[in-house]
């Protein structure tokens, strides 16, 4: 998980915890993200970690189409 791994540093520099620790703290997290998040975004959870977006980025499009729809918004065509 090359994004992770800069995650986990990014932790470390900020926290000072040990690799370990962030790394713990990196799975955590993404655990947590995975449980309460809708299926169809948790389920993207590692592609963001590891930097993909865009399957997430489609996903977000296809939940505010259909949000502004429900709330009398134009609707993409």
């Amino acid at each position: 998980m090359s994004s992770g791994k800069t995650l986990v540093e990014l932790i470390r520099e900020k926290t000072g915890v040990s690799a370990e620790q962030a790394q713990q703290v990196v799975d955590v997290v993404t655990g947590f993200l995975k449980e309460k998040l809708p299926e169809p975004i948790a389920a993207q959870v590692d592609q963001v970690l590891k930097g993909d977006i865009s399957a997430l980025a489609d996903q977000i499009d296809a939940a505010k189409t259909m949000l502004g729809s429900l709330f009398g918004g134009k609707k993409d065509e």
